[in-house]
């Protein structure tokens, strides 16, 4: 399916340069003099590779439709990732690659989307968000919770995020998998 140039969302796959890109961040220019343009970082979906580019709305894209079934993750063996379909019990095994900054946030019997074309997985989609336990942080000063600040915690999964001060220890709190940023306190 063909889509304008600035009609690219963070997420779509794309087809360019002869082969399957996904857009990772968008940022839209309007400039004083010449056509808007949409700026967009990429991420080769075969190799890794991240590039950026310009794409004006004069130009026309081929947008990538890919398959998607649901998987649950089984266990991590060196760099590969072994998933299980949840319809058929199949085993696949995939680099750990696949996942790049997400990689910490897969849990053990996780549901999962794995993307395919053309029968070959291309990518793989982890819930927005996770609950993990905050493994230390600084205890919170005395009036500091009278301030938005926020302090610095290490996770259960050993990611560094930033917390609010009446978070303590032991406390399990939700998590952004794509920002790596809090949410909220867990129920």
């Amino acid at each position: 399916m063909k889509i304008s140039g600035v009609d690219i969302r963070p997420g779509n796959i794309i087809e360019f340069e002869g082969s399957l890109w996904r857009a990772v961040k968008i940022q839209h220019t309007q400039p004083g003099k010449g056509g808007a343009y949409m700026q967009v970082e990429m991420k080769n979906l075969f190799d890794g590779r991240k590039t950026q580019n310009r794409f004006r709305s004069s130009e026309a894209v081929e947008k990538v439709r890919l398959d998607q079934k649901d998987y649950q993750f089984l266990f991590a063996e060196g760099d590969m990732l072994t998933f299980m379909d949840k319809e058929n019990y199949e085993q696949i095994s995939l680099s750990a690659d696949l996942l790049g900054d997400e990689r910490p946030f897969l849990q053990d019997g996780m549901d999962v989307m794995i993307e395919l074309y053309e029968d070959r997985p291309v990518s793989l989609q982890m819930p927005d968000q996770v609950i993990l336990t905050v493994k230390e942080t600084e205890p919170a000063l005395k009036n500091q919770t009278a301030t938005s600040s926020y302090k610095p915690a290490m996770m259960d999964n050993g990611v560094r995020i930033l917390i609010p001060p009446f978070i303590d220890e032991g406390a399990r709190v939700v998590v952004s998998v794509y920002d790596q940023e809090y949410i909220r306190r867990a129920e």
